[in-house]
């Protein structure tokens, strides 16, 4: 790729899990990156950093510590690149967190959304991908496709995406602006959030810890290996109009004793188990029509379940030192 054609990306959330992976995906096509997060203390920053460690010193990623709800420093941003997309992945994220911070939730998927989407109208870029939630379809028959009526969010969260996802389109009908929404279907693997169940019922096996386990472990969910969203995500900067589309594990959902029983064989430790009550914002069960991801992106899931969950007990056997010190 000649220097004259490398396009430049504002990349938000690029220390998240998803975000530094896709930051890693973007560069390893000739992109430019500009990366930006806010690096809050929503689970323990030193798997940000260390996630950064790995994007930083490679010449085509330039970082910034800073928010999206920043309109000033946003725009300055824009004033000093010519971004040819924004992929927006910065956001609140976490259920059960949301219903103690509603006021940050709504700043942050609503508001920071909004400020992204008015400087793309004044600095006239034209291509947004916003990191969207499989959390919408709470209440509806499975398999989720797009299309179904997604009205009725059961969270905070779900909300605040929702606000985020038809804003984008308000932009889309009056300015123009092409924008890809893509829905996420719980995204695990390496380097994860501690606040989600994969990483957390590792952690616990390995140190011998009870896993606290709300329900009775029968609730299913479509698992995805970040490697595969980030690859799909970026697929999403092509040109669509504007498109709603769901990346997920694109297999049967896996239950959460499943989950379980593969961590135990893979670890070669015994899992205990702390049964808690059902929480109500929890959702039963997940699975993702994906039809729409293979026609419109060319994109499918390559990294099946079994070896997901494989390689993220091999990170953090590998890692467990510093790991054993961050909390869940």
């Amino acid at each position: 790729m000649k220097k004259s054609d490398v396009k430049y990306i504002l990349l938000t959330g690029a220390a998240g899990f998803i975000g530094a992976k896709t930051a890693e995906r973007l560069l390893k096509l000739g992109y430019k990156v500009v990366g930006v997060d806010n690096m809050n203390d929503y689970y323990d920053v030193s798997i940000k950093e260390r996630r950064l460690k790995t994007l930083i010193g490679d010449d085509n990623f330039v970082f910034h510590k800073a928010d999206i709800e920043d309109y000033q420093y946003m725009k300055s941003l824009f004033e000093e690149n010519k971004f040819s997309a924004v992929i927006n992945l910065a956001a609140r994220a976490g259920v059960r967190y949301s219903e103690e911070n509603p006021h940050v939730y709504m700043s942050t998927n609503a508001q920071g959304t909004l400020n992204l989407l008015e400087l793309m109208r004044k600095f006239n870029v034209r291509k947004f991908v916003l990191a969207s939630t499989s959390s919408l379809y709470a209440g509806q028959q499975i398999p989720f496709v797009e299309t179904l009526p997604v009205n009725t969010p059961i969270s905070q969260y779900a909300a605040t995406k929702k606000a985020a996802e038809v804003t984008t389109y308000t932009y889309h009908y009056l300015y123009g602006i092409d924008a890809t929404i893509c829905r996420y279907f719980t995204v695990y693997g390496p380097a994860g959030r501690p606040d989600m169940s994969p990483y957390r019922f590792v952690k616990w096996v390995l140190e011998g810890t009870p896993i606290t386990l709300f329900g009775d472990g029968t609730q299913s969910r479509d698992f995805t290996y970040v490697d595969d969203i980030a690859i799909g995500t970026v697929a999403a900067l092509k040109n669509v109009g504007y498109e709603i589309v769901n990346l997920g594990g694109g297999q049967k959902p896996i239950t959460l004793n499943e989950m379980i029983k593969l961590i135990e064989e893979y670890s070669g430790a015994e899992a205990k188990i702390n049964y808690q009550p059902v929480q109500k914002t929890d959702m039963v069960e997940t699975m993702a029509d994906i039809k729409k991801a293979k026609t419109l992106l060319n994109w499918s899931p390559l990294v099946s379940f079994e070896e997901g969950i494989k390689k993220t007990v091999e990170w953090y056997l590998a890692n467990r030192e510093w790991l054993k010190n961050v909390p869940v």
